[in-house]
């Protein structure tokens, strides 16, 4: 009687086996890491604009730039609202140090308005030198792989430009200390930034 050949492992190059895929997941990840950081930084700037808002409003002669940082205001938290719908429609969650964040915008207004007018407008013009320059990168990074979303933030970014200009317009480069100021605000901006893409 013949005996039967024994039996060989299958060949591994005729299996079905699923390899890992370098980098597999990593456009979903950034796109979170996106959408966490600009919902920080339009949380944050909604809440620096109402500070400076309630410093100023109610005061003799402050009636001018109240009623700007209410229009500003206004526009962050249009922007806000457009990032809370996406974090909310992709399970994304907000930063852990939103809590932080709001803290810390709210002492930032609040104070750089009770140093006056030029002081308030000196940390328009640094936050938003910092936000645009974030935006920038991210357009370029985007325009190509998400033009949808890239789309949007040339908008947030042109209204942030504008924010700016206006700041730089009003006096912002007279305050007292601009140099200091400025450079410690952008530091701090660019500082929040790297902590809320991950935390």
């Amino acid at each position: 009687m013949p005996v039967p050949p024994a039996e060989t492992a299958p060949d591994p190059a005729s299996r079905p086996v699923r390899l890992s895929r370098p980098g597999r997941g990593a456009s979903r990840r950034r796109r979170a890491e996106i959408l966490r950081v600009d919902h920080a930084g339009e949380y944050a700037a909604v809440h620096i604009y109402r500070a400076q808002r309630a410093v100023f409003e109610g005061r003799a002669g402050k009636d001018g730039i109240a009623a700007d940082m209410g229009e500003m205001q206004g526009q962050e938290a249009v922007h806000l609202a457009r990032f809370e719908a996406l974090l909310n429609a992709e399970r994304v969650r907000p930063t852990l140090m939103t809590p932080l964040w709001r803290l810390a915008a709210l002492g930032l207004g609040a104070g750089t308005a009770l140093l006056g007018e030029k002081a308030a407008h000196a940390c328009t013009e640094a936050v938003e030198s910092v936000i645009e320059e974030h935006y920038a990168d991210q357009i370029a990074e985007l325009q190509d792989r998400d033009p949808d979303l890239a789309a949007e933030l040339v908008k947030f970014r042109d209204e942030e430009l504008a924010h700016h200009d206006h700041a730089v317009s009003h006096g912002s480069r007279d305050a007292p200390g601009y140099g200091l100021l400025s450079a410690v605000i952008k530091a701090g901006c660019r500082a929040a930034i790297k902590v809320s893409e991950r935390v």
